[in-house]
């Protein structure tokens, strides 16, 4: 493996990839493309619906869909550099690339765990404020709520960044993952990274499992609040709920596997990011339209009305 030399600054990693076995990487391209093309499909037609629909201009699905648009953004942060390294021979990437990738990947990761804590805030209150509730998640509310997540990820993202680009790269530059990250990338620091790993132990594994005890509390308190108080529509709330809880786990368990511990490299280590790249926001679309009605219907409302369009274009064009 080519190295720099020791007495100059890295200016490119190599990336291990997922395998090394030419054959497995055409399967894992088909598969991973196919992946990322529902997430785009199943993201877009939630935000598209939500958008065009009525019936859905309420404060649950305005945070769904800025949660579909963040999970296009967070996939397509690592997901096209590892396609196109999955049909190349040499995998690399720059060294401003790399820190430009952690930025985002950690920007949007942490706008989408924030944004869970919003959704749950935003059931909190519908179910314990019914009758005050669109007064309270107003659209000056809402729109400072997404904001907020959107910030709070960003500080997030920055702090890490900050501290790892202060430090000396220059020798080893190979990193055994498919997408930079902060736990490969500060173990070929050419410095004692003790305090600084801590710090980003701290930012990620620590803020993570602090923001995930947070939700799984919020949503039993919620799914207590159903189960002793609510009767009409109990079934509705129990299905949000446990949709949200779903995603929450998907999101955070993940994560929490990879940050809370001292960095080091571990086999599992690949799945986990895996989970947390590729699978995490393709799952979003499906376990939404497949477990909420409203929007199963919506959706088919807005594919009637593409259809018609597009017949009626027709019948115009031949007549």
């Amino acid at each position: 493996m080519e190295q720099e030399n020791s007495t100059t600054t890295v200016k490119k990693f190599f990336l291990g990839g997922l395998t090394e076995s030419a054959m497995l990487q055409y399967i894992l391209f088909t598969t991973f493309l196919i992946i990322y093309a529902m997430t785009w499909l199943g993201n877009v037609t939630i935000i598209t619906t939500i958008i065009t629909d009525q019936q859905l201009h309420k404060p649950m699905y305005f945070l769904l869909g800025n949660l579909a648009f963040i999970d296009l953004s967070e996939s397509s942060v690592t997901l096209p550099k590892m396609l196109w390294d999955l049909l190349s021979d040499v995998k690399t990437i720059s060294f401003q690339g790399c820190i430009t990738q952690m930025f985002f990947f950690h920007f949007t990761g942490g706008a989408v765990a924030f944004l869970l804590l919003v959704m749950a805030l935003d059931r909190y209150v519908a179910l314990h404020k019914p009758l005050q509730y669109l007064n309270i998640m107003n659209p000056n509310v809402l729109l400072s709520l997404v904001v907020g997540a959107w910030v709070a990820g960003f500080l997030h993202s920055i702090v890490q960044v900050a501290l790892i680009i202060q430090l000396p790269f220059c020798g080893p530059n190979f990193l055994d993952n498919f997408y930079c990250d902060i736990p490969q990338v500060i173990k070929l620091a050419c410095t004692d990274i003790y305090v600084v790993e801590l710090l980003m132990v701290s930012n990620s594994g620590l803020l993570t499992i602090f923001i995930f005890i947070v939700l799984i509390v919020s949503y039993a308190v919620i799914l207590v609040k159903v189960r002793t108080h609510i009767t009409e529509g109990k079934h509705k709330a129990f299905s949000t709920c446990g949709t949200q809880v779903a995603l929450v786990s998907i999101h955070f368990v993940p994560c929490i596997s990879l940050y809370v511990r001292p960095f080091q490299n571990l086999v599992v280590d690949k799945v986990m990011s895996s989970l947390c790249t590729v699978i995490a926001p393709v799952l979003n679309p499906i376990i939404y339209t497949l477990r909420n009605m409203e929007m199963k219907n919506a959706i088919n409302r807005l594919l009637n009305k593409i259809f018609f369009r597009m017949r009626n274009s027709q019948l115009s064009f031949f007549s």
